[in-house]
């Protein structure tokens, strides 16, 4: 019996774990030995075998070697949504990933990284261009050939913005090899907007191909200044117990990214130029919304007579949101009353499977908060919307 059943469903945030050399594995040969693994140090907790950091391929050997045994699968279907990172079932092996999906319930899941988005986002602000694209060429390897083992998986590919050809090409690429979803910074590229108009290009490719543009938590550098935790106090563990993720302080900063990014693209006419482009933010909440539309409408108001930008828009700024915007909110967060103030189409339910801080039982929690929320929209049809033709005939 699958852990949700009754109705249609689509994850819009799942993730695999990446074994230790994953990503240099799928890289050119001339940027392997440029590629370190990541600590695993917190993710390999959940596993009861973090004894053996200093020879990763033997514990993830014999990680694998409980994956395939019988006692873990008799346990797996009271256990899939228990079992966290290299823990759970189809996190790294993923001729199990079917599994996962049946024993959840859910139709399909888009597929992101664990531990890479904040060093794609480091390369791609680091200067060298050929381990930026590089980086992301290997990671979007990576995903696609993981995805391969069920259509049902919906690989989200890199594509740095840093610089204007290389972003065409990657976009291009990216398309030709199968993305349902393009993936980039929620911050701004090094040396200019996210809304030049040297990318318009990438943006029309995903327009035309009819697939998202999305955001991800942990493409945006530091969050918050650094000192906000010199203050003379432990700094507190993280929700794995360990230092390598944010806390409640640092959790404040996840939506300034997304909101500042989403605005100039907005009030510079990128949604108004590429009307049917839609984008996702995607495990960075949704509390945000609502004073945040009203803040573009202020500014909107505010600054039209001045500006030719804002005077050509066709539409108001949280038009443009409801028209082409989806994002997933937190279980943690009130779903009910954001939706009251920003309308039905928004809000997009996600599981975080396997991490930790999607929790236990997503499904639940988001329903006690959904109140009259259509639930149609929420569990599918906003994700559908986003998807377009990123979603296959399932």
């Amino acid at each position: 019996m699958p852990y949700i059943e009754g109705r249609l469903v689509h994850d819009a945030d799942a993730h695999l774990m990446e074994p230790p050399h994953w990503l240099r594995d799928y890289a050119d040969p001339a940027l392997r030995a440029r590629i370190a693994p990541p600590g695993y140090v917190n993710e390999l907790k959940q596993t009861g075998d973090d004894s053996q950091l200093a020879d990763l391929d033997a514990t993830f050997e014999r990680l694998a070697g409980k994956h395939r045994s019988e006692a873990y699968r008799e346990a797996e279907a009271a256990e899939i949504m228990n079992r966290k990172n290299f823990a759970a079932t189809g996190s790294f092996l993923p001729e199990h990933r079917s599994r996962a999906i049946d024993l959840i319930g859910v139709a399909s899941q888009l597929l992101f990284n664990t531990f890479y988005n904040r060093r794609l986002r480091d390369w791609e602000h680091g200067g060298d261009l050929d381990l930026a694209y590089g980086a992301a060429r290997a990671h979007n390897r990576g995903i696609l050939e993981f995805c391969e083992a069920d259509p049902r998986l919906l690989p989200t590919c890199y594509v740095p913005l840093v610089d204007f050809e290389r972003a065409r090409a990657m976009a291009r690429e990216s398309l030709d090899a199968g993305a349902a979803a393009l993936l980039v910074a929620s911050g701004c590229p090094p040396g200019h907007s996210p809304s030049h108009i040297a990318l318009d290009p990438v943006w029309a490719m995903a327009e035309e191909a009819g697939i998202p543009i999305v955001f991800h938590v942990g493409g945006t550098g530091d969050l918050i200044d650094a000192a906000y935790f010199q203050n003379g106090l432990p700094i507190p563990a993280d929700f794995h117990g360990g230092d390598e993720n944010f806390r409640s302080v640092d959790y404040m900063g996840i939506p300034g990214p997304p909101m500042q990014t989403l605005a100039t693209l907005i009030f510079d006419g990128v949604l108004d130029r590429f009307p049917e482009l839609r984008i996702g933010v995607i495990e960075q909440g949704a509390i945000w919304l609502p004073s945040w539309m009203r803040q573009m409408e202020s500014a909107f108001e505010a600054f039209r007579r001045h500006e030719d930008r804002l005077k050509a828009l066709s539409l108001k700024p949280s038009e443009y949101v409801e028209r082409q915007i989806r994002v997933t909110p937190y279980p943690t967060e009130d779903v009910g009353w954001v939706t009251e103030q920003v309308g039905p189409g928004i809000c997009m339910f996600s599981t975080d499977f396997p991490h930790v801080e999607g929790g236990r039982r997503p499904y639940e929690r988001f329903e006690r908060s959904l109140g009259d929320v259509d639930r149609n929209r929420f569990y599918a049809e906003n994700f559908v919307d986003l998807m377009g033709r990123g979603l296959p005939s399932l």
